[in-house]
């Protein structure tokens, strides 16, 4: 008894190493900063992928104290190939030990972090880091719409995942933040929402308009009116399956209810009319032309049509002007580019228009290729494109720029996209990241975005 006795602590010990992760953390070469979304995958399909902070908490017993191989894959960063053709690394994981994996940014834009989401910081709180961050509420969300209204940068998501349930948000669900928000825009991202919540404290929709189906609201803008009064509002979309729209028009937000109401419908779906028209949707940006107009311009991303930027003349459909967008652009290599979603912004470093779109059937991903380009007026024609984000067989779309998000003298450029297995071939879907919002930065005087002052 007294034997058994003296050995339980040695066991209790063992119980507790075993426990214990390892720290492995993936830093990038050079810099030095942690790279989220980088895969660790063992020769027995054991995945770990890094968190915000670029760590992974490595709890498998079986590898513990055994030298290990991990694949290595990270969406654009990678590490050399040994002389079999495998990209990887051998470590040797031990309990409560910190190892480290140095990977290369193969494109000029820097991966920031996920934005959206549960599990931001899980691998690190594993470890007993970060314990102070708090998930926002939601496991998922797709394309983001942002607008700075009356001092608050506004956001809002389409389709959103909730932890309680497999369906979850159909009709926007929304947050607010500083314009500028008050957090280093460098990894470990940490960016807190203030949602828009129900009496359960849960993300609640924004935009139930009247119809079955999921409502999907773009073209958020701030719109002076005559009253001396902002404006936020929009343009929305009832989709049936299998993301159909049938019928589209305007709306406001209401500053009383907290959401958006219906304020015109511009179209029905019928066999006379089986395609809406030109809306004020997409992605908007302000312009001044060379005669000191004001115009807003919508476009996802080169714009498709323009009005007076006022309150009254985007609701005023006789203002709207219909505008032909440039259908393909240059790459850097000579390849043509198509653009298919995407954002423009003016930047005042650059002293020009700037955007970043994905390419429609891209390679190596159909739709997870991302270009930047420039040009000297927001309607064109635009240099050539540069390609500065790509995908191994996953989807990332809809990118918006975050202009609010630098100062005027900034060479720093950052945007968002929708990390999604959707429209890939056959993807597993990436524990925690998939169906998110991912932030990248972009350095342009970066020598790799020198093609893009080429003009036409």
């Amino acid at each position: 008894m007294h034997r058994l006795l003296s050995f339980a602590p040695c066991l209790l010990g063992l119980a507790l190493e075993a426990a214990t992760p390892c720290r492995i953390e993936v830093v990038e070469q050079g810099s030095g900063w942690p790279v989220p979304l980088v895969e660790l995958r063992t020769t027995h399909q054991l995945a770990f992928v890094t968190d915000n902070a670029g760590v992974i908490a490595m709890d498998a017993p079986e590898l513990m104290g055994r030298e290990t191989w991990f694949t290595v894959s990270g969406h654009g960063y990678e590490v050399p190939k040994d002389g079999f053709g495998y990209a990887g690394v051998r470590l040797k994981p031990e309990p409560g030990k910190t190892l480290r994996v140095v990977v290369q940014r193969r494109l000029p834009a820097r991966r920031i972090g996920r934005l959206t989401g549960a599990g931001l910081f899980a691998e690190s709180q594993k470890l007993g880091e970060h314990l102070d961050w708090r998930d926002q509420g939601i496991h998922g969300c797709d394309s983001v719409q942002n607008a700075v209204h009356q001092g608050r940068l506004f956001w809002a998501w389409g389709d959103t995942n909730l932890p309680h349930y497999p369906l979850g948000l159909f009709d926007m669900s929304s947050a607010t933040t500083e314009v500028r928000p008050a957090v280093t825009l460098e990894p470990p991202l940490k960016l807190s929402f203030d949602s828009f919540t129900d009496a359960n404290a849960r993300p609640r929709s924004v935009a139930k308009m009247p119809g079955s189906g999921p409502t999907w609201v773009s073209g958020y803008v701030s719109l002076p009116a005559r009253d001396g009064q902002p404006r936020l509002v929009g343009c929305y979309v009832k989709i049936k399956p299998p993301l159909e729209a049938y019928e589209g028009g305007l709306c406001v937000w209401n500053e009383s209810t907290l959401q958006f109401d219906r304020l015109r419908v511009l179209w029905k779906q019928t066999a006379e009319s089986p395609k809406p028209p030109p809306m004020p949707e997409g992605h908007p940006a302000f312009w001044r032309d060379s005669e000191g107009r004001e115009w807003l311009l919508f476009g996802n991303p080169l714009p498709v049509l323009r009005c007076p930027a006022t309150f009254e003349a985007w609701q005023d459909a006789s203002t709207w002007e219909v505008l032909q967008p440039q259908a393909a652009l240059a790459g850097a290599g000579g390849e043509k580019v198509t653009p298919h979603t995407g954002s423009i912004a003016w930047n005042a470093h650059r002293r020009s228009w700037v955007t970043v779109f994905m390419e429609q059937f891209g390679k190596p991903s159909p739709f997870g290729e991302l270009w930047y380009a420039e040009a000297d007026a927001p309607t064109g024609p635009w240099g050539t494109a540069v390609k500065v984000v790509t995908h191994d067989n996953y989807t990332f779309y809809n990118p918006r720029l975050h202009p609010e998000f630098s100062p005027d003298d900034s060479p720093l450029l950052y945007f968002e996209g929708t990390y999604t297995k959707e429209f890939a071939q056959h993807a597993a879907p990436t524990p925690r990241y998939d169906y998110n919002q991912i932030l990248y930065r972009l350095d342009l005087d970066d020598p790799q975005l020198a093609p893009a002052r080429t003009r036409p």
